[in-house]
């Protein structure tokens, strides 16, 4: 399978820093998420040995991108920023929500955090489960990040969404319109 240059980029953490996509679970990322504006017939190719998972994004939706070579080949690879919402938005793209929180933290002890640009990022992508996921995380692992968080509640939307669909949705976080496991509200305020 080959994409043409403007409809296709990677998620590809280990281009962008091995100490911010690192994981207190030290999780390896075996798999090479392409975002792409075409469907594809096989979402879960394997090429060359190397396993891949495609996902169909709009046109409008692919922004935060850089260019870069892989051998002969032109390829757009996602920013950390970008990265990151992508894992907001659809938490099993960082193995899940528990990944999702540690590549945050880490982003934010990174020289590359950049939280006026992810929430930009976020706003653009416009997808409500990414501010309420992103506003309770900074708030349980970065609470001194108030801007960002009230920059968060601001953009709310309405109805709940679950801070990772493959968890048990157990008790509502009401602030962030979230469902979570039990015992992740335990240590909300």
């Amino acid at each position: 399978f080959f994409f043409k240059q403007k409809t296709a980029y990677e998620i590809r953490p280990r281009d962008w820093s091995s100490d911010v996509c690192s994981s207190d679970l030290e999780q390896i990322f075996r798999t090479t998420v392409v975002m792409s504006s075409t469907r594809p017939r096989n979402r879960r190719p394997t090429f060359k040995g190397s396993a891949f998972w495609i996902s169909t994004v709009a046109p409008e939706k692919m922004f935060g991108l850089k260019t870069v070579w892989r051998g002969a080949v032109k390829v757009s690879v996602s920013d950390p920023s970008r990265t990151l919402v992508d894992m907001l938005s659809d938490p099993q793209l960082g193995g899940g929500i528990r990944g999702v929180q540690d590549v945050l933290r880490n982003y934010l002890a990174s020289d590359m955090k950049n939280l006026a640009l992810l929430l930009e990022y976020a706003e653009r992508l416009s997808n409500g489960a990414v501010f309420k996921r992103l506003g309770f995380l900074l708030e349980t692992v970065a609470s001194q990040e108030g801007e960002a968080i009230e920059r968060c509640h601001q953009h709310l939307t309405m109805g709940n969404a679950r801070i990772d669909p493959k968890l048990p949705a157990e008790a509502l976080v009401a602030k962030w319109r979230l469902w979570v496991p039990r015992d992740w509200k335990a240590g909300v305020k």
